[in-house]
């Protein structure tokens, strides 16, 4: 990361819509889930994206007013509508979407107070869905040209996304996260013969000028490499209630400690502590307070011991 930005700022930029579930709607969008952790975590957090002029959109920047983030870069939009996805829950907790096209915020238009916004953050988030139309992909990448500190948040939801596309966005990419199966899927394109997770971050390194990658692995916790190093951390045991957005919520708490330069196994316990925590409840962005996560942790800790394993990817 540059310096001369505030390490105590977030810019989050994409998609802002309605999870709408079996029972009931619940607020979410991958950049907004991001966004409200880092608010909790008490991180500044800024979302760019747009709804429509219509009765959703409103309800969600009155959700936005009621947590405390600011709506001032969330645009308006006549031409499309709010964004809402039907998001489906199978026997073994997973979540598969029905996501529309176009929405409000596939035409994210470029405003200059944008330029100052990106330039003053800590960090820049993006994803791949936010980007899937050319008008949005325009405003994100003249963005990227003002990010010091790129977090590329990988989402692969077919057929949302290109090759194409995400190639253009590794090569735009400091810090790139994602699952063991968009590991596996994207070292593919560029290694046929890619088998392990080790052949596929080797590839990820040797095609793009990425900084570190950071890896959620379920049940199976997570891993975090540098080019020379990893660290793998273990997962927390917990009842599911669901997996929405707790992805989101392990990249906010892995940002929230790396910006407070905190150790790295530190920074991979609270990430992972935090992920587990969102999927033990309900929706992606669940009320709760700094104390509700930090006494999860301290009962996890006291009922479980944690260990961690590091090591150099350098030949010795």
């Amino acid at each position: 990361m540059g310096n001369g930005y505030n390490n105590n700022s977030v810019v989050c930029f994409g998609e802002i819509l309605w999870d709408v579930l079996p029972t009931e709607r619940k607020p979410g969008g991958a950049p907004m889930n991001v966004a409200y952790h880092l608010h909790k975590l008490g991180i500044n957090s800024s979302i760019i994206s747009a709804i429509g002029n219509d009765k959703p959109g409103a309800d969600l920047i009155d959700f936005l007013g009621s947590i405390g983030l600011s709506a001032n870069f969330v645009q308006v939009t006549e031409a499309q509508a709010t964004s809402e996805v039907l998001a489906r829950i199978n026997d073994n907790h997973e979540v598969s979407y029905e996501i529309v096209y176009p929405v409000a915020w596939d035409k994210l238009g470029w405003y200059k107070e944008y330029e100052t916004l990106v330039k003053n953050s800590g960090a820049f988030v993006f994803g791949s869905l936010g980007s899937r139309d050319a008008v949005s992909r325009k405003t994100l990448f003249k963005m990227l040209d003002y990010a010091s500190y790129r977090v590329f948040d990988v989402n692969l939801r077919a057929p949302h996304y290109t090759t194409e596309l995400i190639t253009a966005l590794l090569e735009r990419s400091n810090l790139v996260k994602l699952n063991m199966g968009e590991l596996m899927m994207i070292a593919s394109w560029y290694n046929a013969d890619c088998d392990t997770e080790a052949e596929a971050i080797a590839t990820l390194f040797g095609r793009f000028s990425i900084s570190e990658v950071l890896i959620t692995k379920g049940s199976k916790g997570a891993s975090y490499y540098t080019a020379s190093y990893r660290y793998d951390y273990p997962a927390y045991s917990i009842n599911v209630a669901d997996t929405i957005g707790s992805g989101d919520a392990f990249l906010a708490a892995f940002l929230a400690m790396k910006l407070r330069n905190e150790s790295m196994e530190t920074t991979l316990d609270y990430a992972v502590a935090m992920g587990a925590f969102i999927t033990s409840q309900s929706g992606a962005c669940p009320a709760y307070s700094v104390f509700d996560f930090d006494r999860f942790i301290w009962q996890k800790k006291y009922t479980e011991k944690r260990n961690y394993r590091s090591g150099s990817l350098l030949a010795g």
